[in-house]
């Protein structure tokens, strides 16, 4: 039995925790906040409760295998998941809205329907070739653990397949942004593909034409919401580790990673304490993770009198039109996320209605392209833009408003320790490698990486994969090649 420290208490972390505590290790977990779950947050004000991270999940069946391999009970009696339906709502610019039902053949309807004959096709052929992306980077992009010093020549290479013309093949799209234009030739159908990307943390503009994977990954397996908001599967997950008997200690910082015989042997920490131990797994902001690619995101939360409106969508994307102002704190072109959950944990009563507005925003910071969104009225600022947008949109929410509370890339660097209060993007394959996470192993032998900085990228299905990849390597040996 092995001594295993832990350094932070996000998702990726509590994911590698409780795997490697089943396999018989003594782990110990150091966080320097009072709570877990990192970006999975909950704020709560006059019985009304939000997320501040992610409000919807994708590919669930990640933390359902965490459950099945580390306890008899599963993740379903634990949280309760539902498929949100319809998908999506979009709403554009011009007033057009397009409703996507979750199933995928329901999709090409809707969108003839909204947007004119032949939209549907154009966007299922799109998925078909995202899908065949998917399949093709699958493994080395989520399955199988990056090592430090492995070549990744092969993930630079954008596998989106060109789109055949005639008896010749039409040369692959450099950007998403060039793939939306080129295949699906309008722009309200290209919002669709790029406003989903948006979600990502991803810029269209920058990311390559794989990142369709994206919008393949969603309409296949769905978007997914837990009872109670993404807290809820934190809980569950801080309730698993600690069933494996894993020890937690919070307001705990780790500085460094010690060495000891040319190899990982604890950790120092902010008050020159050290954590001995014969791995260290690192799950927070240092340790050489860098994030290349990626944004920040503004958030409001909307306490809102009266019911929510029978038929309202869970999730909607509003496509706004360009502004032309230079600000940096304008909404500009870009997507803004609407989230109503129809959960009595969200709100006082079925009187009110809880509702979270976000958009993509400059990073925490006074440099260039940044934002310091401590600054007097900035973020006031930003909260009347997304709520314009919504009013715009036609969902009339400031009529109905209560009370609002913004939550800014300076929280989200103030509560995760994310530099700027970046969002990480999901690893894709292409721009040379630009949107490649850190590898899962370290510089030192016996040094492990995880959480949305680490490989597979950010996003909560991929914290959980790199849990599952550390503790793969640190249970089966360097050799181990991820799930079959």
């Amino acid at each position: 039995m092995a001594r295993i420290v832990v350094v932070g208490a996000g998702m990726g972390a509590m994911a590698s925790a409780a795997r490697l505590a089943v396999a018989g290790h003594r782990v110990t977990v150091v966080e320097r906040g009072r709570t877990h779950g990192g970006a999975v947050g909950r704020w709560e004000r006059d019985g009304f409760a939000f997320d501040t991270g992610p409000g919807l999940l994708h590919l669930p069946a990640v933390w359902r295998d965490l459950f099945v391999k580390t306890g008899r009970k599963e993740l379903a009696e634990s949280v309760a998941l539902t498929r949100i339906d319809p998908l999506t709502e979009h709403r554009f610019a011009d007033g057009t809205v397009a409703r996507l039902p979750a199933p995928r053949g329901g999709a090409v309807q809707a969108l003839d329907d909204a947007l004119g004959a032949g939209a549907g096709e154009r966007w299922a052929d799109l998925l078909g070739r995202a899908r065949s992306t998917w399949e093709t980077t699958r493994r080395p992009l989520v399955e199988e653990p990056r090592i430090a010093g492995e070549p990744t020549a092969v993930l630079g290479q954008d596998p989106y397949p060109a789109k055949p013309r005639g008896l010749l093949r039409r040369r692959a799209s450099a950007t998403l942004a060039d793939l939306a234009d080129a295949e699906l030739r309008d722009p309200r159908l290209a919002a669709v593909l790029t406003g989903t990307v948006r979600e990502y943390g991803c810029d269209p503009a920058r990311a390559p034409a794989s990142a369709a994977v994206l919008a393949y990954l969603e309409q296949t397996f769905g978007l997914w919401y837990a009872a109670g908001g993404m807290r809820a599967l934190a809980d569950a997950v801080r309730a698993r580790c600690e069933e494996r008997r894993v020890e937690f200690r919070f307001g705990v910082a780790a500085t460094r990673v010690l060495t000891r015989d040319g190899r990982a042997g604890g950790v120092e920490l902010a008050d020159g304490g050290v954590v001995e131990a014969d791995t260290v797994v690192w799950g927070a902001p240092g340790l050489g993770a860098l994030p290349g690619e990626g944004t920040g995101r503004f958030t409001l939360f909307a306490a809102l009198r009266g019911a929510r409106p029978p038929g309202t969508p869970h999730r909607t994307l509003l496509h706004t039109a360009p502004t032309g102002g230079g600000d940096r704190t304008a909404l500009g072109a870009t997507t803004v996320r609407v989230l109503r959950p129809d959960d009595p944990a969200s709100r006082p009563d079925d009187a009110h209605e809880a509702v979270t507005l976000s958009a993509p925003a400059p990073l925490q910071g006074t440099g260039p392209g940044r934002v310091d969104w401590t600054a007097p009225g900035t973020a006031d600022a930003y909260a009347r833009a997304l709520l314009d947008a919504a009013d715009t949109a036609g969902l009339g929410l400031r009529a109905r408003l209560l009370w609002q509370h913004a939550h800014t890339p300076a929280d989200v660097e103030r509560d995760t320790g994310v530099p700027g209060g970046l969002v990480p993007v999901p690893a894709l394959a292409g721009a040379d490698g630009a949107f490649l996470a850190a590898p899962n192993t370290g510089r030192l032998p016996g040094a492990y990486r995880v959480g949305g900085l680490a490989h597979p990228g950010g996003g909560l299905a991929h914290a959980g994969m790199s849990g599952a990849m550390a503790a793969g390597l640190i249970v089966e040996g360097p050799d181990w090649q991820g799930s079959a």
